[in-house]
């Protein structure tokens, strides 16, 4: 006996650490058992089992997400936090904060229609022209590139429109002159309104003509 010693097992786990403190409140609990029922005078043998007391489960490390620099690779480093940048605020100028009215509109332009002639009085009869430089009888020169046409009767400045009928062509004058004093013709052309209705080298032509109000 003296040569022999005992050994005493340490648990360092944390399974081995909950199943020593399970035995000895177990011996504790069976100890307070036994002295009662020494008190009591019941035999020994009635005393309940005792039930093993379930291990606790060892300590689960803490997650990783926990501490941003736990468990990380030195390489790793947490991601920096996003900050909104300001937003850029507008300044409208003082002129353009007034409240905006609608430009007015144009005001339509009507056109006036082109006042009509009215037709007084017409007629057929031949014409000729002439076109040497005179005194006109309301004494004008004579201008034989004008448009202007020589009437026994018809009041001056009197408006006359005289139309070719064989080519539709037509032409209004002026009466600034009195003639043509042949049979058989009413009205005497200048020489550019003759041109207008037909060829020159005509000479004469039976027309129609409209006094114009």
């Amino acid at each position: 006996m003296a040569g022999r010693h005992s050994r005493i097992r340490m648990f360092t786990s944390p399974a081995g650490i909950a199943a020593t403190a399970a035995v000895g409140v177990a011996l504790v609990v069976g100890g307070t058992v036994g002295a009662v029922q020494l008190a009591s005078g019941e035999p020994a043998d009635s005393a309940p089992a005792l039930v093993d007391a379930p291990a606790s489960s060892p300590a689960v490390p803490a997650s990783p997400s926990a501490s941003p620099s736990v468990g990380l690779p030195p390489s790793a480093s947490p991601s920096p936090t996003v900050t909104a940048s300001p937003k850029a605020t507008r300044t409208q100028a003082a002129s353009r904060s007034k409240a905006r009215t609608a430009a007015p509109k144009p005001a339509a332009t009507t056109k006036k229609p082109a006042p009509t002639s009215t037709v007084v009085d017409s007629g057929s009869c031949g014409a000729s022209f002439y076109d040497e430089g005179q005194l006109t009888a309301n004494g004008e020169n004579f201008n034989p590139d004008e448009l202007t046409a020589a009437h026994k009767t018809l009041p001056f400045n009197t408006k006359v429109r005289v139309t070719n009928p064989a080519n539709g062509k037509s032409v209004t004058v002026r009466i600034n002159d009195r003639g043509p004093f042949i049979e058989g013709r009413c009205i005497d052309l200048s020489r550019a309104a003759f041109a207008t209705i037909t060829s020159v080298d005509v000479g004469a032509l039976t027309v129609k003509y409209e006094v114009l109000g």
